[in-house]
């Protein structure tokens, strides 16, 4: 697992399907704004790939989001896109209602940072979002991405189009946090080893 000073991301479990199932994905209006497809019902059990993790699959890895304290279940993060030839990436997010606001987002988005520049060696990590999501943006800029550009009217979200921003981040430009994320698997027997978008 990977830490941050907030949020540990791990692998995804099974008994997290359901939890981001219902609150992520069943919300018409929060996926409808999350990705670039129109929002469909999810079967229950079905091998969705947004939720389902494939190991297998290039291009895509897909971490569950906890909270350090207490290692409840918070949200869902991915890095996809990986261009292992380019060395490029879009990073990308989603929280669950009761965690929002809580500065997990900023978080995730260092924790990643150090995932995809540290562990897989990119020379870029890149965030597309909707031009009125001041969260992301926020999250995305406390990391030192900047703003890049904006797409204007190229995403249809509920009955209108919206502009989104581009943001990116060299890696020559990140600036790692005091709090560096760390792989807690190395570590033996201390306090955490008891913890358990547009893509």
């Amino acid at each position: 697992m990977l830490t941050g000073s907030k949020v540990g991301l791990r692998a995804r479990h099974d008994d997290d399907i359901p939890i981001l199932r219902t609150e992520l994905y069943d919300d018409v209006v929060n996926t409808s704004r999350a990705e670039s497809r129109p929002w469909r019902p999810i079967t229950p059990g079905s091998k969705d790939p947004r939720l389902v993790v494939d190991d297998t699959r290039e291009g895509l890895v897909q971490f569950s989001i906890i909270e350090l304290e207490g290692s409840t279940l918070v949200g869902a993060a991915t890095l996809w896109g990986i261009d292992t030839h380019n060395r490029f990436a879009h990073i990308g997010l989603g929280m669950r209602p009761s965690a929002r606001g809580r500065g997990y987002g900023t978080d995730v988005v260092a924790v990643l940072c150090h995932y995809g520049f540290v562990v897989r060696g990119l020379q870029r990590l890149q965030i597309e979002t909707l031009a009125d999501n001041d969260a992301m943006l926020r999250a995305a800029e406390r990391n030192g991405f900047v703003r890049e550009g904006v797409t204007r009217s190229s995403a249809w979200v509920m009955g209108g189009f919206m502009d989104e921003v581009i943001l990116g981040l060299l890696a020559d430009e990140w600036q790692p946090t005091d709090t560096q994320p760390m792989d807690t698997s190395a570590v033996a027997d201390d306090d955490r080893t008891s913890i358990a978008n547009h893509s």
